[in-house]
């Protein structure tokens, strides 16, 4: 297991009991590592400095027990954001209806990277409608998947963040 496979391995316990979810854990390089933390709320809500700081508390309080990483690092712990990564089978479920950018391991129908409008997943494979048609990968053969940020994605943003309207 990578560093970051034993690091969401330690936090994930904690991050889920108090109410959040691990979306993706990262280490950077450069002079000094930097270790990112993407959580979002269980409960749908949006994320708050304090969510961010809460999170950030307790996994530093882990981590120093751990000690997964032995050189010094920086810990950043963020939300998502609106073009957010898709990391987990259920974002291209959650997201389906949005445009989305992914890139697959290995080539599927002669290519590598797709964008176009999530459809969701279907038999375990996530479905992607491009201009070169449908495509459909194998959830461990994506590389990296993010949303694009549209028009539509950002209404429907908004309106998550302002809940239901009376």
């Amino acid at each position: 297991m990578d560093a970051t496979g034993r690091i969401e391995q330690i936090i994930t316990p904690s991050v889920e009991a108090m109410g959040y979810e691990v979306v993706r854990v990262q280490i950077s390089g450069g002079q000094r590592s930097v270790l990112q933390i993407m959580a979002e709320r269980a409960d749908g809500a949006p994320m708050t400095v304090e969510d961010c700081a809460d999170i950030s508390r307790s996994v530093s309080a882990l981590l120093d027990v751990e000690d997964p990483i032995r050189e010094a690092y920086t810990l950043e712990v963020s939300s998502p954001g609106i073009d957010r990564p898709l990391t987990r089978l259920k974002d291209f479920e959650r997201f389906a209806g949005f445009e989305a950018r992914l890139e697959s391991r290995m080539a599927t129908d002669g290519r590598k990277r797709f964008k176009g409008m999530l459809k969701g997943v279907e038999d375990g494979l996530v479905c992607i409608d491009t201009d070169q048609g449908p495509a459909r990968l194998e959830f461990d053969n994506i590389l990296r998947a993010k949303l694009v940020l549209t028009d539509e994605l950002i209404r429907a943003s908004q309106e998550q963040q302002e809940g239901p309207q009376n």
